[in-house]
């Protein structure tokens, strides 16, 4: 009990070191700085008391939104500051909101998101879909798609979808009572993305996130939603907070997986070790590291541990070496079909296939990624 009451010291403690994050609204700094516009849907209410209009309460109703969110120039890739309290926002250093758009409707929403996909080519229409994990503001989910949809160069319509955690690191049951709340709001999501033209969509989810992603697909496979399904062209799971006997009863319900499947993984996310220390377990499946727990799943495993920095829960976001490595999905699937993961420059690291499952233990070498990690 003593090393679970520490590692809860740290998580907090890690957590009361930065500012949290908030929409700031400045137009102007969209005069200089590039921007990236997130479509949201949320279940999360407005909060009357504080004027919060996506706050930590749960809605019925899913609504939808609109961020154009300015990247500023001063960061490393993967980094993002917030503006901190009684300070004047800085459009340099800061990610700030420059328009804020609150759809009245779903119909209107899936208009606005038609005319961003219909600028895009047909056969390469493509939505990226972020689910956000435990302990994530309103803010912090948009403004992290804006990060990674900048940091990849991702082409096509970026859709947040906002469920309602509490924003709290002492939060935990409350966001996974959320996340089996808002299944139906990210199915609904998805419908609407799907209605508004994405031919093709990729999912990536992180942590909690992942959990109501994988419940949600078992829910689209229950209800043979196949005009959802077919769409669904990648899932990428970032740290995911999933017991793994869970994981391998959703996923033999799913049926057939989308492909590519990457879950990405580290034997040194503490905050993972702590939630597997919490409910009585070795580990959740983002901490496996031995792909013959999952053999029996067309999957990847991507063992990130040697990129691991801080609490080790965000490798794929926040690492510019794995940026990289995130930005070329298509590539990673061409080559695993093909068999050419060991052609060298296309990944860096080990690779062992067992059974259906795959599994590449990355490794930081400069001259194969691009970049320094």
């Amino acid at each position: 009990m003593g090393r679970t009451v520490a590692a809860i010291l740290i998580v907090l403690g890690l957590a009361a070191c930065e500012p949290r994050g908030e929409i700031v609204v400045v137009p102007e700094a969209a005069r200089a700085n590039a921007v990236e516009s997130v479509y949201v849907g949320t279940t999360r209410a407005a909060d009357p008391q504080t004027g919060d209009a996506f706050s930590k309460d749960r809605s019925q109703v899913t609504r939808y939104a609109r961020l154009d969110v300015a990247i500023p120039p001063d960061r490393k890739p993967g980094e993002i500051r917030w503006t901190p309290p009684r300070r004047k926002p800085d459009p340099r250093t800061d990610f700030l909101t420059t328009h804020e758009e609150l759809y009245s409707d779903a119909p209107t929403f899936r208009a606005d998101l038609a005319r961003a996909l219909a600028k895009e080519r047909r056969n390469t229409r493509e939505a990226v879909i972020f689910v956000h994990g435990f302990n994530t503001t309103f803010a912090e989910g948009a403004y992290r798609l804006a990060q990674l949809g900048h940091d990849l160069g991702l082409h096509g319509a970026l859709v947040h979808y906002s469920w309602p955690s509490l924003g709290h690191p002492l939060g935990y049951a409350y966001d996974r009572d959320s996340a089996l709340f808002a299944r139906d709001g990210l199915e609904s999501l998805l419908d609407e993305v799907v209605a508004a033209g994405a031919e093709r969509m990729v999912i990536v989810a992180h942590s909690m996130g992942s959990a109501l992603t994988m419940e949600t697909l078992r829910q689209l496979a229950i209800s043979r939603n196949a005009a959802v399904q077919r769409r669904i062209a990648a899932v990428v799971l970032i740290s995911p907070d999933i017991d793994v006997d869970v994981f391998r009863a959703e996923a033999m319900r799913i049926g057939t997986l989308p492909k590519p499947f990457l879950i990405f993984t580290s034997k040194k996310d503490r905050a993972l070790a702590l939630s597997a220390r919490l409910s009585g377990q070795r580990d959740r499946l983002g901490n496996v590291t031995d792909v013959t727990e999952i053999a029996d799943l067309n999957v990847t495993l991507l063992d990130t541990t040697a990129f691991s920095t801080g609490t080790g829960h965000f490798n794929a976001g926040n690492s510019p070496a794995l940026l990289a490595i995130l930005g070329r999905i298509a590539d990673v699937d061409a080559a695993l079909a093909a068999s050419q993961v060991g052609r060298p420059g296309l990944l860096p690291g080990a690779v062992l296939t067992v059974q259906s499952a795959t599994q590449i233990v990355l490794s930081p070498v400069a001259a194969i990624s691009g970049i320094t990690p």
